[in-house]
This record gives structure tokens, C-alpha cells and sequence, in this order.
């Protein structure tokens, strides 16, 4: 363990008590040895370190271990919470298979026991900076990788217009609009529906609603929740927000300062509630503190070792 590691893990509030608010703190590490299905996602001692050898060499990432147990028809909703610049965005990438994050300078990420060799229909991410097709109409942006699978157009159409209807949009008048005659929770709804119209295994989503007012995000938060129940994917979901993270995740990943490692890792309460009831109830808002907390002390250790 490197000096800077051992000197934020000592400033590190202690694991105990195992039970904070809502969520349950437990080892990211832990396997299950007796499951019969590979995980979805499981790193094994990964690295990242940007330009190896040179004056500019920066890791962004090392020892990161964690897996995700392949639920039978179900998922889980995991969370990357940590202070910026820890790696987070480079964790969803690996497992996405886009460089250049991937591949990995060292260890292993597999994805349904296989290593990650690139980009797969298997995965679908979401950006913050969601971009779409302009000269597309909501509809044709929503069924474009139907398209390029050869899906005939009726068959996509009829699809693009229920997934329309899913995603909360008007399927009158919506689908021939155009993505500059929509606000922004609208084109993330369409960002969302693109993605979750081909049924991927694992959802990667790195910030999607971090531009939006705190109302249309509370909005997006709850219909985040109803559809990832329909499809049944694993979500991995990169926030600076501790409110949305302790409210989406079945786990919660805390990362430490650059070069980041999940230091701690939550098991929270599904929601069983919309976004605007949970989150001013005391166990939720003990959660939060107790991660912000957490976050504080990692920051203040990260300035520690640069001064």
C-alpha cells in the first residue's frame, strides 16, 4: 500500500457502526463463490495510468477490486460517488471498453466472466453531454441502433413509439420533433430511451442529469427507477450527487482521491417512494451525512499530501 494511501485510509472515519441510515456497510471485495452464473462486472486489481514512461504520466486509478453478482432477472444499481478527478468516469469507460481508458495498465475487468476486448452490444452509456442526432427526429434518434441492426422500419417505428410513451413523452406529438425544439429533461429522456431500447445487459451512466434543474432531476430520478425495473440491467451510475446516489443505489461505491480505489461501499435500501418523500426522511438524510462526511475526509487528506 503506497504512503498516501495508508495516510487517507487512516483519515477515514471507522467502518463501524455497520449501519448507517439506510445503508449497510460491507466489503466491496466480498464473492459470491457459490453462484452459479459468472458476475456481470468484476474488476480485479485494475490500474489505469495515462501516458506510462513520460513527464505527463498521471494514474488515475489503482487496485480497484469489486464484483457484481449476475441477479437472476434482476439487477443492481450501483452507485460511484468519490471527490473529483478519483476515477470515477474512468471505471465506467473500462467497462465499456472505449478508449483511451481501456484497456486497463494492469489487472482485469470482465464483463459476464469474459475480459472486456472492446465496445459491446451487451453495454449502453449515457453521457451528461448527451448528444444527439440533430437532423434526426426524436423518433428515428430513439430507433437509430434498431437501424443499424437492420430491424425493418415498421417493426422499429412501432417500438420507438412504445419506448416514446415509456420514457414519459407525448407519443402524439412528440416523435417528429426535433432535438432543438426540446428542453433538456426531454432529451434526456430520449437519450435514455435510445439506450434502453436495445435491452442491454449493463447501462453505464456517467453524470446524465447532472445539468438539470433540481426538479426535472428528481423527476429523471424516479423514472430512472421504474424503467430499470422493466428491463432488468445492471446500472452503474456515476453522480457527484450523494442525495441521488444514496436514492438510485443498491450500493454505493466511495472512491478516494486520485489515484482513486473504492475505499467504502454501501448497501442501501431500495426506494420504495418517490424522490421528493425519501429524501427528507431522517434515515435517508443520515446516509447522505455520513458520506459527505466521508468525502470531506478524503478531500482533506488529498490536500494534506499536495501541500
Amino acid at each position: 500500500m503506497s504512503q498516501k494511501s495508508s495516510h487517507l485510509d487512516a483519515a477515514l472515519p471507522p467502518a463501524e457502526p455497520a449501519t448507517v441510515g439506510m445503508g449497510r456497510i460491507v466489503d466491496p471485495t466480498r464473492r459470491d463463490h457459490a453462484a452459479e452464473r459468472p458476475h456481470v462486472v468484476e474488476f480485479r486489481g485494475v490500474a489505469k495510468t495515462y501516458n506510462a514512461g513520460l513527464p505527463n504520466e498521471f494514474t488515475a486509478i489503482r487496485d480497484v477490486n469489486f464484483c457484481v453478482a449476475d441477479l437472476v432477472d434482476k439487477g443492481e444499481f450501483i452507485s460511484i460517488l468519490g471527490p473529483s478527478g478519483c476515477g470515477k468516469s474512468t471505471i465506467l469507460r473500462l467497462v465499456a471498453g472505449l478508449p483511451p481508458q481501456h484497456p486497463p495498465t494492469a489487472g482485469d475487468v470482465l464483463v459476464l466472466g469474459k475480459p472486456v476486448a472492446g465496445p459491446g452490444a451487451d453495454r449502453g452509456m449515457v453521457f451528461q453531454d448527451y448528444t444527439s442526432f440533430d437532423h434526426r427526429t426524436v423518433l428515428e434518434n430513439i430507433t437509430f441502433g434498431l437501424e443499424c441492426r437492420g430491424v425493418a422500419r415498421r417493426a422499429r417505428n412501432e417500438l420507438g413509439r412504445q419506448w416514446i410513451e415509456h420514457v414519459g413523452l407525448n407519443v402524439g406529438t412528440d416523435p417528429e420533433k426535433y432535438p432543438h425544439e426540446l428542453s433538456g429533461g426531454m432529451r434526456h429522456r430520449v437519450a435514455i430511451a435510445r439506450t434502453l431500447i436495445l435491452r442491454p445487459r449493463i447501462i453505464l451512466m456517467d453524470e446524465p442529469f447532472g445539468a438539470l434543474d433540481p426538479q426535472t432531476r428528481m423527476d429523471m430520478q424516479d423514472l430512472l427507477i421504474a424503467l430499470w425495473s422493466e428491463v432488468e440491467a445492471t446500472v452503474f451510475f456515476v453522480t457527484h450527487s450523494i442525495e441521488e446516489a444514496v436514492f438510485l443505489g443498491d450500493r454505493v461505491y466511495v472512491m478516494g482521491s486520485g489515484p482513486g480505489t473504492i475505499l467504502r461501499q454501501l448497501d442501501v435500501e431500495r426506494p420504495d417512494r418517490p424522490a421528493r418523500q425519501i429524501q427528507r426522511e431522517p434515515r435517508f438524510l443520515e446516509t447522505v451525512q455520513y458520506i459527505r462526511d466521508l468525502i470531506t475526509q478524503l478531500e482533506k487528506g488529498s490536500d494534506k499530501e499536495t501541500t
